[in-house]
């Protein structure tokens, strides 16, 4: 993949989603589950950032919350320029024409009691562009670009498989022509031989139409294929972020280690030794001081339970984890020797792991 000039598209800073905790017969709110808490990065136009964790880290809510369709506690997000968090009704929905979402499932996001042409057409109408034949134009074009025929206009929902069913959602996403989509886990509903086909549409749309794509996924292969950089979420904060295939080679997070461990491979020669992490992700309406991955982390020191991890950052490898800050250190801030010192620490340190 080619390295882009070009400017920020997408610019998120700091940005939290609290959800209140509510009790007794007046609501009054006892705590807030932090699904989201200070998240930052940039996407450039034209780019992928992959966003990967596992279930419950908050991943999805960044991604609905950058169109609002949830409202951010706090924090800033910029599309094109303009403050969304900031934007009154009328703005948003002028907005919103350059920003669209693909949901994971094709099914429960299209409405079963709609036709093609009526699902596709309502945004086109909301936006109030074009009249009945250039509306039309519109829409067989965006159906032709996602491999659909013209005569899908007129059917319903349940007539298509799930892998149709998302490349007219995908369509529904093109019609209006936007700048920037995020993509939330739009292939992990798919059967398997169908979920090649769609990776390769999105790619292929992406380089095609000069889209800016946030691929939300907790499947590293596929957000290694479409991505140009990846940020691992861990309990709603980034922990690492790096170009794809550099994060491959040299993940300096040990949650990412363990992410990568139990990517499957058919080469014996690159079979990873399983990392299992104990325990269960803590909540998030009672998240660990410290380092947030430490009640689970196999290499956690004392400055791991008290202390924040800052960022550590090798180019445009930004890690927030003790451990790593001192291996870069001691490794004159090689990031390939400290990962490879790093992957021998929880290799040696995780006694349950498998072969």
């Amino acid at each position: 993949m080619t390295t882009s000039i070009q400017p920020a598209l997408v610019r998120v800073d700091g940005l939290q989603v609290h959800f209140p905790i509510r009790r007794g017969l007046l609501r009054r709110q006892v705590g807030a589950v932090r699904a989201v808490d200070g998240v930052s990065f940039r996407i450039d136009r034209g780019r992928t950032l992959g966003l990967v964790g596992e279930s419950g880290c908050g991943k999805t809510t960044v991604g609905r919350s950058i169109l609002r369709l949830i409202e951010p506690t706090a924090g800033r997000v910029e599309v094109a320029g303009r403050d969304v968090t900031a934007v009154k009704a009328a703005e948003l929905r002028a907005l919103r024409r350059r920003m669209q979402i693909v949901f994971q499932d094709p099914y429960g996001s299209l409405n079963p009691r709609m036709t093609v042409r009526s699902i596709l057409e309502e945004g086109l109408l909301i936006h109030r562009l074009g009249d009945a034949a250039d509306r039309l134009r519109r829409m067989q074009a965006a159906l032709d670009r996602t491999g659909m025929p013209a005569a899908a206009l007129d059917r319903y929902p349940h007539e298509f498989s799930g892998g149709q069913r998302q490349r007219i959602a995908i369509a529904r996403a093109l019609v209006l022509e936007p700048e920037f989509v995020a993509l939330d886990e739009p292939i992990s509903a798919l059967d398997v031989s169908i979920q090649a086909q769609v990776l390769n549409l999105l790619v292929e749309l992406r380089d095609r139409l000069g889209l800016t794509y946030l691929f939300i996924s907790h499947d590293l292969a596929a957000v290694e294929y479409v991505a140009d950089e990846v940020a691992v979420m861990y309990l709603g904060r980034i922990v690492e972020q790096a170009a794809a295939g550099e994060l491959r080679r040299a993940p300096l997070h040990p949650y990412t280690v363990a992410l990568f461990s139990a990517v499957p491979t058919v080469d014996p020669r690159r079979r990873r030794r399983r990392v299992l992490l104990p325990g269960d992700v803590p909540s998030p309406a009672r998240p660990p001081g410290g380092c947030r991955f430490h009640p689970r982390c196999p290499l956690a020191e004392q400055a791991c339970r008290e202390l924040d991890p800052p960022a550590t950052q090798i180019d445009r490898h930004v890690v927030h984890c003790h451990v790593a800050a001192r291996l870069l250190a001691e490794s004159g801030g090689d990031a390939r020797r400290a990962a490879e010192r790093l992957a021998a620490a929880v290799a040696a340190a995780d006694g349950g792991g498998v072969g």
